[in-house]
């Protein structure tokens, strides 16, 4: 062979990119070599991009919408909701798709909704359990008490808004799931660590909230806490979008980059489920050291506890089952699940205690709250000339309702919220949970509005 030439490379199948040169090279060098020609174009077959995979046409695979509406807002909200999910079905990955009666958008067409399942085959899809991992909700029965004091007990001891708890106000953290962070290539990260420290025992913002009420069947009082995985699962999501971009640049360009994955059996696929299943951990460790806080302020011992998460992704009959504001709904969905599970409303109405009834046409979920109708900006707006007191007064009256910023947060008022019985009500139509208690709410903690803290910093550096 005289002379080894690009030319020559796109006649083999090559085309130009990154691995393109390499090839080139390599070719040139074997060349030089004196190697046959059919020995050289065996050798650069390595260097050809591996075939990407092109979406599916839309509606090739099909959904399920356990949603109806009633109003025009609702309307509009579900149209949303079902141009969102009917672009998501294309991804190459995905095997099945449902939408829960809370089911709201969240984010550009194409991204998963709150209140969304989707159902892939040996794929993780990080976007589609969302930066808040492990959002989930924690209840603990106290029996036969005073219900302020357990709310005053909670104020004194949790923490809400950005950031952690100071130096001498932190919770310990068990030093062995440390050490298992540190085994692990997605979570043996400085910042993970310290803040794997600092953030146990908070809450953050947003809709998260620490309520109380009564149990509408037994009279006892209890504590409900709602929140995810703080500072480490807002880390671990970014890594975890990281790794998914560079698979979907070589296995699907055409993906969106909000859907993208990583191959389930890969290192970094089993890397990722592991570090999923450590802060799962930490979570529910965050939830217990506040519960145990307030029953030791109070000298009593739980009379009940269960928890279960509603953002997070499962593994089940081959598929990975990622939910988004919903609630796993079948029995032993985890191995510290309770068959029972919770789902919040809003401020001013009940947290239904329910069990699941693992509805096909729900992919075995249930809904995980309320959901919205609009943004929180067109909530605002909608308030007109009312005041966030005004109408904080009008919404939550008689209950005990504290922000913890003590400005208040009007989008995380009922009226932010879908009506609280029609929600109830398309559980039972579709049949997706039982319903066996209501605790009905005596008051709760929010962060409210919060002062963002690149702001905060810009503010104090004046």
């Amino acid at each position: 062979m005289t002379e080894f030439t690009s030319e020559l490379l796109k006649t083999w199948g090559h085309l130009p990119g990154k691995r393109f040169g390499q090839a080139l090279a390599a070719g040139r060098e074997a060349a030089a070599q004196g190697r046959p020609v059919e020995a050289i174009r065996d050798l650069l077959e390595g260097f050809k991009p591996a075939p990407t995979t092109d979406l599916r046409p839309a509606g090739d695979v099909a959904f399920s919408v356990n949603i109806e509406a009633g109003t025009a807002d609702e309307e509009d909200n579900i149209r949303a909701v079902h141009a969102s999910m009917t672009e998501l079905m294309r991804t190459p990955t995905v095997e099945a798709g449902a939408v829960m009666p809370d089911a709201c958008p969240a984010g550009s067409l194409g991204t998963i909704p709150v209140g969304g399942v989707v159902a892939t085959r040996d794929a993780i899809h990080p976007g589609m359990h969302s930066a808040d991992i492990c959002c989930s909700v924690s209840m603990t029965d106290f029996g036969p008490v005073d219900p302020r004091s357990v709310l005053d007990a909670a104020h004194a001891v949790t923490h809400f808004g950005p950031g952690g708890r100071p130096d001498g106000r932190r919770f310990g953290v068990d030093l062995e799931l440390l050490d298992r962070f540190r085994e692990n290539r997605f979570l043996n990260n400085p910042k993970i660590l310290r803040l794997a420290q600092e953030h146990m025992g908070t809450q953050g913002d947003g809709n998260h909230f620490l309520f109380v009420g009564t149990s509408r069947s037994t009279g006892k009082v209890a504590m409900v806490t709602h929140h995810g995985s703080r500072g480490p699962g807002a880390l671990l999501y970014k890594a975890g979008m990281a790794v998914a971009e560079r698979y979907r640049a070589e296995l699907s360009p055409q993906t969106l980059k909000q859907n993208a994955w990583i191959p389930a059996d890969s290192e970094e696929g089993e890397a990722y489920w592991q570090a999923l299943q450590l802060i799962r951990e930490w979570t529910r460790a965050n939830h217990d050291v506040l519960h145990r806080a307030v029953w030791t302020a109070l000298g009593r011992e739980p009379v009940d506890r269960f928890w279960n998460e509603h953002n997070f992704v499962f593994r089940r009959d081959g598929l990975f089952y990622h939910g988004k504001g919903a609630t796993p709904a079948w029995r032993g969905f985890a191995a510290d699940s309770d068959e029972r599970t919770l789902i919040p409303l809003n401020m001013a109405e009940p947290v239904l205690v329910v069990r699941g009834k693992d509805a096909g046409h729900g992919l075995g979920f249930s809904p995980h709250g309320a959901g919205r109708n609009y943004s929180r900006s067109e909530h605002r707006r909608r308030m007109g000339n009312m005041t966030a007191e005004q109408m904080m007064a009008l919404e939550t009256e008689g209950l005990d309702v504290r922000f913890f910023e003590n400005r208040i947060d009007p989008s995380e008022l009922p009226s932010g919220y879908k009506n609280a019985d029609s929600v109830v009500r398309q559980i039972g139509t579709f049949g997706l949970a039982e319903i066996e208690d209501y605790i009905d709410p005596y008051g709760c903690i929010m962060a409210g509005e919060t002062t963002p803290p690149w702001i905060a910093r810009k503010q104090n550096r004046r």
